[in-house]
């Protein structure tokens, strides 16, 4: 079975930085993409950042603040946050989408940025 677990989330201050990870286990299938999203309360849920092999691509928003990445053969993403600004507060939820289009989402990590 696999799953996707999240950590380093929590409670930052405006301007502060936080790097969360994402762990896969269980996966049997090569991985294709690998992605960030988050859902803000009263908001859709976006997606932040992604990351094949070849690319990234990031969302308006988080451009020159936020930076992903990956190492496949530690089975783990990661998303740099630094710059944090009180809209960045929201779940964020890392996603897995494997060659054969299987997906797969993480259980969600609160963000908090407040003073």
């Amino acid at each position: 079975q696999v799953q996707l677990v999240e950590s380093g989330g929590g409670l930052v201050q405006p301007g502060g930085s936080l790097k969360l990870s994402c762990t896969v286990s269980g996966s049997t299938r090569s991985i294709f993409r690998m992605a960030w999203y988050r859902r803000a309360p009263r908001k859709q849920r976006e997606q932040v950042a992604s990351i094949t092999s070849r690319s990234t691509n990031y969302a308006d928003s988080v451009k020159g603040r936020f930076t992903i990445s990956r190492d496949d053969a530690k089975n783990m993403v990661y998303l740099e946050m630094n710059a944090l600004k009180p809209e960045d507060t929201a779940v964020y939820y890392c996603y897995e989408q494997t060659t054969t289009n299987d997906v797969y989402w993480g259980q969600g990590m609160q963000v908090t940025v407040s003073s």
